[in-house]
């Protein structure tokens, strides 16, 4: 069920929510988060798919916040109340802010989020200068932002690690599970010897790939080289290096990767490119600050060749 709102109020919005519920019985009372996103005006329905897929994992209430790319204009709310078959297993409320109504982010989405439940707030695009201080920010306990979809995502990776603070995410961060999942379990093999360098290449506009040395270089307490070139897009593959050989996972074709160690057969191993579906499920996964992520991006990526100190 679609309910259509125009020219209206964060109040009228929440009486609407109200009488639906009366009327369709206790429809939100599994509901585990609300999820915040704010994006700009008409990209919203990919996050919203991605939210409605996500949500059969994690049942929720879904209000998006898109403004117009640039301010002005007259001052107007249109909001559109989603349910049933329209909205996963989440309840979705959308809404459109023009000029003057769309300053106070907050003071829209405080009286629409689920009482006594964690909020987690979504930037699928641009994303404010310091997430933790914006408006929606401030009132979620976790911050997800995509350096990915930035004008410069490296430089945006770089300024997520100067700002960061205990609750912020990023999807560079959550694409590359797969990736450390599989090196974790070859190294958990024999012969148990220690890597002495690492090499990481990937495409220019992949801020994953930094990512990717930053962990290995942390963890493994080694040196790190990054390769980057404009083939492709993503993580290209990963060299380690140890006495015996080189340990190497290559990713040539979509969501396949070989994996070549010395005195072992060469193996083709599944690792698919993760969905925005995917990543999000994954996020809201865990409500408490990723520590490692914070150590990764305040120290592995400023120990790269490089990175300022």
């Amino acid at each position: 069920m679609i309910v259509d709102l125009p020219d209206t109020t964060a109040s009228r919005v929440q009486r609407a929510l109200v009488k639906i519920r009366a009327e369709g019985g206790a429809v939100a009372l599994g509901r585990v988060l609300t999820l915040v996103i704010a994006t700009r005006l008409g990209a919203e329905e990919e996050a919203i798919e991605a939210a409605n897929d996500a949500s059969r994992e994690h049942p929720m209430r879904v209000i998006v916040v898109s403004r117009p790319p640039t301010a002005g204009g007259a001052a107007r709310l249109d909001a559109q109340i989603r349910v049933g078959g329209d909205a996963g297993a989440s309840e979705v409320v959308v809404l459109k802010a023009f000029g003057d109504a769309g300053s106070d982010e907050e003071g829209l989405v405080t009286g629409l989020l689920l009482p006594d439940a964690p909020v987690v707030a979504w930037w699928p695009g641009t994303a404010p200068a310091v997430v933790s201080e914006s408006p929606i920010g401030r009132i979620a306990q976790r911050r997800i932002t995509d350096a990915s979809t930035q004008a410069d995502p490296q430089a945006a990776l770089a300024h997520l690690g100067a700002s960061y603070r205990p609750g912020d995410s990023d999807f560079a961060w959550t694409r590359l599970t797969l990736w450390r999942a599989i090196l974790a379990a070859v190294l958990d093999q024999p012969p148990y010897e220690p890597v002495t360098a690492v090499e990481v290449a990937g495409a220019a506009d992949s801020p994953s790939t930094e990512l990717l040395g930053a962990w290995l270089g942390l963890q493994l307490r080694v040196p790190v080289r990054i390769e980057l070139s404009d083939r492709s897009t993503g993580i290209h593959g990963v060299r380690l290096l140890r006495d015996s050989g080189t340990i190497d996972l290559e990713r040539t074709v979509p969501n396949i990767a070989t994996l070549s160690q010395p005195g072992q057969p060469t193996h083709q191993v599944s690792l698919p490119r993760r969905s925005l579906r995917d990543c999000l499920a994954e996020e809201l996964r865990r409500l408490d600050p990723d520590d490692l992520f914070g150590e990764v991006l305040t120290e592995g990526l400023a120990a790269l060749p490089g990175q300022p100190a």
